[in-house]
Parts: C-alpha cells; sequence; structure tokens
C-alpha cells in the first residue's frame, strides 16, 4: 500500500491565545506558524507526491501553500471527513474555560463517550477520519502503486485519532498521543495491519521514504521485522 504522511497545521492564532478554534471561519497562521510551515516545507516540499489532501479550514490551506510552494503539479483536495472534530457550543471558547467543564473530564479519560454539546461525538471524528485516510489510501496505491507518497494535512485531534487506530488503540488511548503543529506522522497500512513508521515527527530526513528503483516492484509485506529490522 502507499505511505501517508500526516501534517498538522502550523500555529494559529487561536492556538497562540489558548483559544480552541474548531470550525470558527478566518482561523489562519501566525507568524510562528508561517515559520514552521517554511520548516516542514524544507523536509517535504520537495518529496514526489502522488495526491496531497487538505481539510478545508483555512489553517490547513495556508500551511500547504507555504509546504508545496510553486509546485504547480500538486492541487491539494479538500476533504471535509479530516476537517476538524466539530466542537459545537466549545467554539471560539478559551480552554482555561473549557477545563471547568464537566464534558472537559469525560474529553481526558474517556474521549471515546465524549459528545460536545452541539457538537459531534470523538468517536464520530475518529470513524470518519480513519475512513476518510483508508479509502484515499486504497486509491492512491490502485493507481500509483504501492510505493506511492500522499501528504494530508488536518488537526491535532484527527491525527491523534487516525495513529490510534493504526497503533489498535482504543480512542480511550488517544490522549497519549501528541500531535504538535507542523509535526508530521508517517503510516503505511498493508493488508494485514498498519505500520507507524514516524510519530509527531519535527526534524527527521523524511527522503527515505521514497523507494528505490528495483526492476520489479513488490508489494510491501505485512510481516514485522523480528529483532528490529535494519531501517
Amino acid at each position: 500500500m502507499a505511505i501517508l504522511v500526516l501534517l498538522r497545521h502550523g500555529r494559529t492564532t487561536a492556538n497562540a491565545e489558548g483559544v480552541l478554534a474548531g470550525w470558527t471561519p478566518g482561523v489562519g497562521l501566525d507568524d510562528t506558524g508561517r515559520a514552521q510551515a517554511a520548516a516542514a516545507a524544507t523536509r517535504l516540499g520537495a518529496l514526489p507526491w502522488r495526491a496531497v489532501l487538505s481539510s478545508p479550514l483555512q489553517r490547513c490551506r495556508e500551511t500547504l501553500e507555504v509546504v508545496l510552494g510553486d509546485r504547480a503539479d500538486l492541487a491539494p483536495v479538500t476533504d471535509d471527513r479530516i476537517g476538524e472534530c466539530r466542537y459545537g457550543d466549545w467554539e471560539g471558547r478559551p480552554l482555561k474555560q473549557l477545563a471547568k467543564e464537566p464534558m472537559w473530564k469525560v474529553v481526558q479519560a474517556h474521549p471515546a463517550a465524549a459528545v460536545f454539546p452541539g457538537g459531534e461525538p470523538l468517536a464520530a471524528t475518529s470513524a470518519r477520519a480513519v475512513a476518510a485516510v483508508r479509502e484515499w489510501d486504497g486509491r492512491i496505491t490502485a493507481e500509483y502503486g504501492p510505493d506511492a507518497l500522499w501528504l494530508a494535512c488536518s488537526h491535532g485531534d484527527v491525527i491523534k485519532a487516525i495513529a490510534a487506530d493504526a497503533l489498535g488503540l482504543h480512542l480511550d488511548q488517544f490522549q497519549r498521543i501528541t500531535a504538535s503543529p507542523c509535526s508530521v506522522t508517517v503510516i503505511r497500512y498493508t493488508p494485514l495491519r498498519p505500520f507507524v513508521m514516524h510519530l509527531n515527527d519535527l526534524g527527521s530526513d523524511l527522503s527515505g521514504l521514497v523507494a528505490k528503483k528495483r526492476r520489479r516492484r513488490r508489494k510491501p509485506s505485512s510481516d514485522a521485522a523480528v529483532g528490529g529490522g535494519a531501517t
């Protein structure tokens, strides 16, 4: 199967102010976020992407504009399913204020049961996001082969949910995962299991994800390397 590179957007004005943005329109990158995106561009901009997927929200689109630069060959496709969790009545409110809400403890300790007032359950966010990336991964693999690289720019909780699924974790464990601004999480799906190749990565050289040319294309194995492997 293809290789999915999940990129969280850069820091936003809402992040800096400690406000839960959700689907609030007009939330873009601040100066720090643009610098983070520029740093991500040095690692991601030149890779041979077969497809680029984006949340429809402004902060993700702005991040990809910086990361992809003037690459006219790549036009990001938006998919609402990898958009932010719909936090409903919580959107636009300070996190310090939200931490006093009874639902906050549920989000922290039992997120699979969390349903945001006027919004959606976290479990629904996870289900739609996982379904989206698995569907796109299968489509890209079928069109471009098992060594294809594709990029998806999304949000912290969404990326954490996708990573938890790939790690075989219950959604209640997803708060143990971190997805920092402009961090990279890399997943390779196979017929048997996903492999998490990078998690919350902020600095690795990712050129090793590009497959070396070989005479005959082989499907990636679902077997794990006993003893850790050589790479």
